[in-house]
């Protein structure tokens, strides 16, 4: 199988990559920071003795981005699997007062994967065959006081993907939504989450492979979280805006 990840950077897309070189995929990292991606790239490629081919990608510069998957495809090959793993979380209320803050955060999770997915599922609608693997959030289940620029972003990809995968579904495509919990990377450092709500990069990617390989359509991670937003979803409006959380 041959699978490209962009945003490969992130904890959990490499995770993701060595649950898959494990088994022998083929890998192909894309992230904006290339110096970063090079040395992870090389640390892989020692570790499990694959050549790990690597390559620059902004989720912002959509004009980029045609050109960016035809060399993929030059350099590649044929892809089997495309994982969106990028996102931006950002500062909620500084969004609120900074537009520029609040247009990084729709654009990096909501336009930038739109982009890019495009002209993927293009590719994989042609081609017959393929899966697209992006990762939302629970977040875009309910607007939540605290994050509700980045769950409003994350609510728009979730329900363009669920729009995609009705429209790949006779062509032959998979079309699977990753909807995390809090994991344990950078982006939750500074946010004030109960530990036992708190998931490790390694246990969010071993649910996506398996997703991948079982070819499901929405995959929450950890599983329970499928149950926590049951519960949030219900809550009356009345109620709900006077949490804090």
């Amino acid at each position: 199988m041959k699978v490209v990840i962009l945003g490969a950077n992130s904890f959990i897309a490499r995770a993701l990559a060595v649950e898959m070189l494990k088994e022998g995929w083929d890998v192909f990292l894309a992230s904006r920071n290339i110096e970063e991606l090079e040395r992870v790239a090389k640390d892989l490629r020692l570790k499990y003795g694959k050549d790990i081919k690597f390559g620059e990608f902004d989720a912002t510069d959509y004009e980029s981005h045609k050109g960016f998957w035809d060399n993929v495809l030059k350099d590649f090959g044929d892809v089997d699997v495309a994982v969106i793993s990028f996102g931006y979380l950002g500062n909620n209320d500084k969004a609120l007062k900074d537009f520029s803050e609040a247009r990084k955060i729709v654009e990096t999770n909501y336009l930038g994967a739109i982009s890019i997915i495009n002209i993927i599922a293009d590719y994989m609608e042609r081609r017959g065959k393929g899966t697209i693997v992006a990762i939302s959030s629970v977040a875009g289940d309910r607007g939540r006081a605290k994050n509700f620029v980045y769950g409003s972003a994350k609510a728009g990809l979730t329900q363009y993907l669920s729009g995609l995968r009705a429209k790949m579904f006779k062509k032959g495509v998979g079309v699977i939504t990753i909807k995390p919990g809090f994991v344990d990377t950078p982006m939750t450092k500074d946010l004030d989450i109960p530990k036992p709500l708190l998931s490790t990069p390694e246990r969010v990617a071993k649910d996506i492979f398996k997703a991948i390989k079982r070819g499901k359509d929405v995959v929450y991670t950890p599983y329970y979280w499928r149950f926590i937003m049951l519960v949030v979803r219900a809550i009356p409006e009345w109620i709900f805006k006077r949490l804090e959380f």
